[in-house]
């Protein structure tokens, strides 16, 4: 089993913690010939792709390296010029990697706000009384589970698709934050998460559970 993350959201839609466990890293790296057949973006923290994708290189991703030097910002660690050199044509054939970039706290922030009011409009829709809204929202590539407390707040996991056991892992996460959270006389409701010991806890039963499944636990 394969956790790529854990979120937390308090009942008002606030994100209050997440945790990225086994993101994986994806990275294409292409020779390209002159004249580059994808737009890239200049800015001065980093180098995107703006317009055009091939082999695996899609828009939003970031450039990291050119022939094997790493760029830092808009420039290389050697202290040149990204866009000079890509944009001359002796430079060429040139050796490009790209990767998708990590999201940022306030893209994540943002994304838990949107499922707050999917969650509440699921639980409408439902022909029967008293739904509990979205439990579980599956993509071709992952699958997202969603656990409702009593008292609003919703846990939700990011795994990979067709692993049995997740609302089990979702109430053992939940004992954990009873437990770790609510029980610290500093932490006040809900407002973000920063507890070590709960972090600690919870990195170890994730590491169990992809190791032995959700019956370890």
């Amino acid at each position: 089993m394969v956790i790529y993350g854990v979120y937390i959201v308090n009942k008002s839609g606030g994100l209050i913690f997440n945790l990225d466990h086994n993101l994986p890293k994806i990275e294409t790296e292409k020779t390209f010939s002159y004249p580059l057949d994808i737009n890239l973006e200049y800015e001065p923290k980093r180098i995107s792709v703006a317009f055009g994708q091939r082999d695996g290189i899609n828009v939003g991703h970031h450039l990291i390296s050119v022939n094997g030097i790493l760029v830092n910002g808009a420039v290389l660690e050697d202290g040149r010029d990204v866009k000079e050199i890509i944009e001359n044509k002796d430079s060429y054939p040139l050796s490009l990697k790209f990767s998708r970039p990590k999201m940022t706290t306030n893209e994540k922030i943002f994304l838990a706000s949107m499922f707050y009011p999917l969650f509440a409009i699921a639980s409408q829709l439902s022909p029967e009384p008293k739904s509990s809204g979205i439990e579980v929202l599956e993509a071709d590539t992952f699958r997202l589970h969603c656990f409702q407390t009593l008292t609003g707040v919703k846990f939700m996991i990011f795994a990979e698709n067709n692993h049995p056991g997740i609302d089990v892992l979702l109430r053992r996460i939940y004992e954990l934050y009873a437990d770790y959270v609510l029980k610290n006389p500093f932490y006040s409701l809900e407002m973000p998460i920063r507890c070590e010991l709960f972090d600690t806890n919870l990195q170890t039963l994730l590491d169990q559970v992809e190791k032995g499944g959700v019956a370890s636990i």
